[in-house]
């Protein structure tokens, strides 16, 4: 039987930048960073708070598991904002979009009452949007 999900799939234009993005704007934790066979790099990050779940930045390039064609694809996609990394919780939505701001983290919606609580919306460097929720008070 499954028993947990350890990692999600973020696609990325460039694995260097996301990093230092996820990094030093979001301040996530690098959980692995290293290069397999055939020269893919496997890169994780994670929220200081909870390293069980961990998000690989991958770089859609020919290779193992795309085509060119599809490479081109899904990087094109990536550019067009039509993915999105996921919903980043915080206990203060506000503080937390301010301090984002504030190191160059770009958003398209800032905090705005929902029916679930307090959402902003913003956009990794890639173009990925995320939602960052407050969902107690």
């Amino acid at each position: 039987m499954i028993t947990s999900i350890a990692h999600s799939t973020i696609y990325v234009l460039n694995q260097d930048e996301a990093l230092d993005f996820y990094k030093n704007k979001l301040g996530f934790e690098v959980g692995d960073d290293m290069k397999v066979e055939g020269g893919f790099r496997w890169l994780t990050v994670y929220p200081k708070s909870q390293s069980q779940l961990q998000l690989v930045l991958a770089e859609p390039k020919e290779g193992p598991m795309f085509t060119k064609d599809s490479a081109e694809k899904i990087r094109s996609l990536i550019k067009e904002g039509a993915f999105g990394a996921g919903v980043f919780k915080t206990k203060d939505c506000q503080k937390t979009y301010e301090e984002l701001v504030a190191k160059g983290v770009e958003f398209i919606q800032p905090p705005t009452e929902q029916l679930y609580g307090v959402e902003a919306m913003g956009l990794d460097n890639s173009g990925n949007w995320f939602s960052l929720v407050q969902t107690e008070k």
